[in-house]
């Protein structure tokens, strides 16, 4: 099992937009799953009141999963600092079903596979699941690997 802090190592996503708790296997250039435990004390939840509709936001699933696909993409080539080095840009995502709510309490396990890598680009492609059902499946997720100074470029300082 990796933990946080070795996640904090590979990728820079930090809290509170750190959406992996951990990693159960990897296995570099191929494969990896990875859980995030969604809690009702999530910055998603706070000020509702309860009058919320309680499924966790389409958007953090996604993006729980997406973190999980470049921890996948970045495992031999980790850059925990989005401003130096390398950094992974989403390029694109297609083919997304969704197979319910996920609900407070709720232990999300992403999977994901490497599709196809070429050059400084990933094809990857996964799902996630509650209790063994399908929450969420991803056909073709695309990313990116640029000098992170594409994200400061004409940016004046």
């Amino acid at each position: 099992m990796i933990g946080v802090e070795e996640i904090k190592r590979v990728i820079p996503h930090r809290y509170p937009i750190l959406l992996v708790d951990r990693v159960d296997e990897v296995v570099p250039g191929q494969r990896l799953v990875a859980r995030k435990a969604v809690t009702a004390a999530e910055s998603c939840y706070s000020g509702t009141g309860g009058d919320q509709d309680p499924a966790y936001p389409l958007s953090h699933l996604l993006e729980s999963w997406a973190q999980a696909a470049v921890l996948l993409a970045c495992w031999e080539a980790p850059n925990p600092d989005v401003l130096a080095g390398k950094v992974e840009l989403a390029t694109g995502i297609s083919g997304v079903r969704l197979g319910g709510p996920v609900l407070p309490g709720d232990v999300l396990v992403h999977r994901v596979s490497l599709v196809r890598a070429v050059d400084d680009a990933v094809v990857l492609a996964g799902t996630s699941e509650v209790d063994g059902r399908e929450v969420l499946s991803v056909a073709s997720f695309s990313a990116a690997l640029r000098d992170s100074s594409v994200l400061t470029e004409g940016v004046a300082r």
